[in-house]
């Protein structure tokens, strides 16, 4: 019992720190936006930017799924 409450709790705390990494991904790559296209405060312009966005993080999340895979093979092996 007590190593599953030790599991989730690492989860917890690595699932908070990806979620501040991501923020701060978020304001850099939002300021870039603004750099390279200017304001980008219509709604088309944030609509782009959120998809644009969800399909790289589909992708990598494809990548790293696979890669995992991969990893749990090896493993068995």
């Amino acid at each position: 019992m007590k190593e599953e409450v030790v599991e989730k709790i690492v989860s917890l705390i690595t699932a908070a720190i990806a979620l501040v990494a991501a923020l701060a991904w978020n304001d850099a790559i939002q300021a870039l936006v603004k750099e390279v296209f200017g304001k980008a405060e219509t709604v088309p312009a944030m609509f782009g930017y959120a998809l644009t966005i969800t399909i790289i993080a589909v992708v990598i999340t494809i990548h790293l799924g696979k890669l995992t895979e991969k990893q749990k093979n090896k493993r068995k092996k």
